[in-house]
């Protein structure tokens, strides 16, 4: 059975963009509280006293269950309605920012952010799913998934300048209560605007032991990855960790192979351009976190830049963003495809990420960080709507939802996956530099460039994949290239599921 959606009337431009603004209101506030805590740790630990190990929990408390939860919020939309999914995690994420502003404790503090990685991830999980469904026709689709984009990629800068501006102006709680107000007034307009809509789960089981299985493994696997950072990707725990969360994740497939509903079909992975668009989503993400962590850090340790300074710092990425978001890529999508216009935004990636490789300990901010930010803003402009596209292309609408939750399962464990390895090889090559007698500021350099080259390799990967696996969609009246019989097989079987 298919998830009925209404058909969209020629009259309901002004109702599909109100819903479309609450949807990225709602994908906002869940970006922003990734990032926006980062400049207020220092205020938090010293506010509620925090070990300095255990303050990185107030980051991981809420991307573990955000990393492990994507995936089987977004199946569930497509099982039981993607609007009471995306209502409850709304719901869900208002209530743990107020508890996390009211916090006293480090206890509290933690178990509340737990609850809004929670909220988060069901919230986002089918916030784009949602936006392909509302918008069927091919450039009103581009122009919407834009403004999607631009939300989910400007909104991790935007709370750095965010969450500076309120920790110095006010205080670290307002980083949190600032959601409330925002998210009580998502929650009525979403019940009042948004669409119902009849999920596919009515005489269907729904997989109990593969959601156990597969969100336990995905849990594991970003705890791990966060984690490696301080203990060591070689390290016995590091390790053992790693394992465990492959061998749950192996007896996940072999469960979806045999059972009667699947929780993750395999005919997901029939399609060439769902598969390559994850890869190259994760390598992308893997390094392109390292403009978002590092340069943060090189602007405020080496530069001497104050928390509401970086935050400026990173706002010409963000505009570039969004120039490129809302108005240049609906456009070149529409006249050249969005696997085209992706190579090229990743080129302009990579480059910018190797401009930041040639950082300097005298440096200054114009000479050295700005003229990074000019490509890094537009290529991943061009790139977030391009993928999203992509990703989506192949998706059904009974499967919609899922692979909505697929791809921003893969944004986040990108980002976890880079932050970990690219912290860690900076940490270390700053460490032997001091050793070698090297000054600090000289030392923390060097390390960020070595990291900022690497993410640049993280991100020529992505070029790879997407240069070899994409394909461009037929465009709308012409008719699809020819096919192997069993891709044709494959797809005619989804078709009519």
């Amino acid at each position: 059975m298919s998830v009925h959606v209404p058909p969209v009337r020629a009259g309901d431009g002004a109702s599909r963009r109100l819903a479309l603004a609450i949807l990225c209101a709602g994908q906002l506030m869940v970006i922003l509280d990734g990032t926006i805590v980062n400049v207020a740790l220092p205020s938090i630990q010293e506010s509620l006293g925090f070990s300095p190990s255990g303050l990185g929990w107030v980051v991981n408390a809420y991307l573990i269950p955000f990393g492990g939860l994507l995936l089987l919020a977004g199946r569930f939309g497509d099982l039981f309605g993607r609007k009471r999914v995306f209502v409850t995690g709304l719901v869900v994420f208002t209530v743990a920012s107020l508890l996390c502003g009211l916090a006293q404790s480090p206890a509290m503090l933690l178990v509340s952010r737990f609850a809004q990685g929670v909220g988060g991830a069901v919230t986002s999980s089918v916030t784009l799913a949602m936006v392909v469904t509302m918008f069927t026709e091919p450039r009103e689709r581009a122009g919407a998934i834009g403004v999607y984009s631009f939300v989910q990629s400007a909104g991790g800068t935007l709370g750095l300048l965010l969450g500076g501006v309120l920790t110095q102006a006010i205080s670290w709680h307002w980083i949190f209560f600032v959601n409330v107000p925002i998210g009580a007034v998502a929650v009525f307009m979403a019940q009042r605007n948004l669409r119902a809509e009849e999920g596919a789960g009515r005489g269907k089981s729904t997989d109990a032991l593969g959601a156990v299985l597969v969100t336990a493994a995905l849990m594991l696997a970003v705890y791990t990855i966060v984690e490696a950072a301080d203990h060591g990707f070689a390290s016995t725990r590091t390790l053992g960790f790693g394992l465990a969360a492959l061998a749950l994740l192996a007896v996940f497939v072999v469960r979806q192979a045999k059972a009667a509903d699947p929780l993750l079909p395999p005919r997901m992975f029939a399609f060439r351009n769902v598969s390559g668009a994850l890869g190259t989503h994760t390598l992308m993400i893997s390094g392109m976190f390292s403009f978002q962590f590092l340069a943060v850090l090189y602007m405020q340790k080496v530069l001497g830049f104050d928390a509401v300074e970086t935050g400026f710092g990173v706002v010409p990425v963000s505009l570039l963003i969004g120039l490129m978001s809302l108005f240049v890529a609906p456009r070149l999508i529409a006249r050249a495809g969005p696997r085209t216009v992706l190579l090229g935004a990743l080129v302009l990636i990579a480059g910018g990420l190797a401009l930041l490789g040639r950082i300097s300990a005298d440096g200054a901010y114009f000479t050295d960080v700005f003229p990074a930010t000019v490509p890094l803003g537009i290529g991943f402009g061009l790139a977030m709507p391009s993928l999203a596209g992509l990703a989506m292309s192949g998706a059904t609408g009974q499967d919609s939802g899922l692979a909505s939750g697929m791809f921003n399962t893969m944004q986040q464990v990108g980002a976890s996956l880079g932050l970990a390895v690219l912290s860690t090889l900076a940490a270390s090559h700053t460490s032997s530099a001091l050793a070698g007698g090297t000054a600090r500021a000289g030392a923390l350099t060097e390390g960020y460039q070595l990291a900022f080259r690497v993410g640049s390799c993280f991100v020529l990967g992505a070029l790879v994949v997407a240069a070899t696996v994409l394909r461009n969609p037929p465009r709308p009246g012409t008719a699809p290239a020819a096919r192997p019989a069993a891709t044709r097989s494959t797809e005619t079987d989804t078709a009519s599921a």
